[in-house]
């Protein structure tokens, strides 16, 4: 059997096309776009030819799968239903994959993709399940009955899904684009979390998560002493995070981390908490943290000359000030230089204020222009990244070609967040920095 993946650079349909691949299935992979250049690379690697224009690659034995992002009026989709062939969205195939494995889905507004890879880094030592994270990583073992998935409430995916547990990192507004309100997104996650076999175990410290009434029973894991799994005696240092787990009030264990901020520390109870439940033993638990190396395209760090440079995807105003404090907390006496790319029009039409706030939290920023993707400019007249630069004391506008701004910034941490164009002008910089 031969799956036909269109959009297949997406990072959540790149990882889905490993897993599908590990467990020995012929992929051949279109996309439009001539970036993604990290998952393509991925996909290469692995022998998944990727096409970018019309293909003779359909027979009667393919499946198509298709990411949200090229739709039913696509070309190639086109091309396939005149053919009768099966087609998949992307969200769909996860829903089938959910039915076929006892499957642990992690969903959340944030914190998603850090929780799924100590999850998956826990599971691999312990043994060896799929999964499907939402940075391009994925993996597949025809030998276990285990999935793990990271999550989408974007337009309601996760509800295609069917998990034996469910993990909600936060409940936030979010996708403005679609939502209508926070009262519309809580709804999908009560919504998603009905549909748990086993049990929800949520981020207690979060006031929306307590707002879900679940069939399954919900657990909350947190810092607050009403939580049933907790940290307590937390202990936050430029080595790391030093904690004690109580679950139901009772001792379980003590732990001492490379993590930094409290969100990291909270992603991490949530998946010591589901260890506890599915009785993974304390020892296997910590030795396997222990090796737990970070998290690809998550606060990626590197030094060159007198700099630290950190590379972290992060689009909401919330994960930008977990970031820039965790950088703060590594290292406290170093300035800390934020240089920003904001993501869709629509996030910043409405949390420009937000993210004039915690972007302050830095030393200075320098603000790209706003990376829109699926989005009509046309549909945001006069709206750039001018609004963010404007309330910014110490901010500035910055693109790709201008690297040389940030050259005299020395003995410092230099904060790279965005996606897309921030990492060509992170590449101007370092060799720039080289020079």
């Amino acid at each position: 059997m031969k799956y036909y993946m269109v959009g297949i650079k997406g990072v959540g349909m790149s990882a889905l096309a490993l897993l599908l691949s590990d467990l020995g299935y012929e992929i051949v992979g279109y996309d439009d776009d001539k970036t993604h250049k990290y998952t393509e690379d991925k996909l290469i690697s692995r022998g998944i030819k990727i096409l970018n224009g019309p293909n003779n690659e359909l027979d009667s034995d393919t499946i198509v799968i298709h990411s949200i992002a090229l739709g039913e009026e696509h070309p190639e989709i086109v091309k396939a239903r005149e053919m009768g062939l099966k087609i998949y969205e992307y969200k769909d195939m996860l829903g089938k994959l959910s039915k076929k494995y006892k499957t642990i889905c992690i969903s959340g507004c944030h914190g998603k993709t850090s929780t799924a890879s100590i999850l998956t880094h826990i599971m691999n030592d312990v043994c060896d399940s799929n999964y499907i994270v939402g940075n391009g990583v994925g993996h597949g073992n025809a030998d276990s009955d285990k999935l793990i998935l990271e999550a989408s409430e974007y337009k309601r995916q996760f509800l295609t899904l069917s998990p034996e547990y469910v993990i909600i990192t936060n409940i936030e507004m979010d996708h403005a684009d679609y939502y209508k309100n926070l009262d519309d997104m809580i709804s999908a996650y009560q919504e998603f979390a009905n549909n748990a076999i086993k049990m929800v175990l949520a981020c207690g410290d979060d006031s929306y998560t307590h707002m879900l009434n679940v069939n399954a029973g919900i657990f909350f894991y947190g810092l607050n002493e009403d939580n049933d799994i907790q940290a307590r005696n937390v202990e936050y240092t430029s080595d790391g995070t030093n904690f004690d787990v109580f679950v139901e009030d009772e001792y379980f264990g003590h732990f001492e981390l490379p993590i930094y901020g409290k969100h990291m520390l909270l992603n991490m109870l949530s998946v010591i908490a589901l260890c506890f439940y599915e009785r993974i033993d304390l020892k296997e638990l910590s030795k396997s943290l222990k090796k737990f190396e970070g998290i690809t395209g998550i606060f990626k760090e590197e030094t060159l000359n007198s700099n630290i440079i950190i590379s972290d995807y992060a689009n909401h105003p919330t994960e930008i000030k977990y970031t820039i404090k965790a950088a703060k907390q590594k290292y406290p006496d170093k300035k800390i230089i934020t240089i920003f790319e904001p993501y869709t029009f629509s996030k910043v039409e409405k949390f420009k204020n937000d993210f004039i706030n915690v972007l302050s939290l830095s030393d200075r920023v320098y603000v790209m222009d706003i990376n829109y993707d699926n989005e009509n400019p046309i549909d945001y007249p006069n709206l750039n990244s001018d609004v963010i630069i404007n309330g910014l004391k110490k901010g500035e506008y910055i693109k790709c070609g201008m690297s040389d701004k940030l050259i005299k910034y020395k003995d410092v941490v230099m904060l790279f967040i965005g996606s897309k164009n921030i990492n060509n002008l992170l590449d101007e910089y370092k060799k720039l920095l080289i020079k």
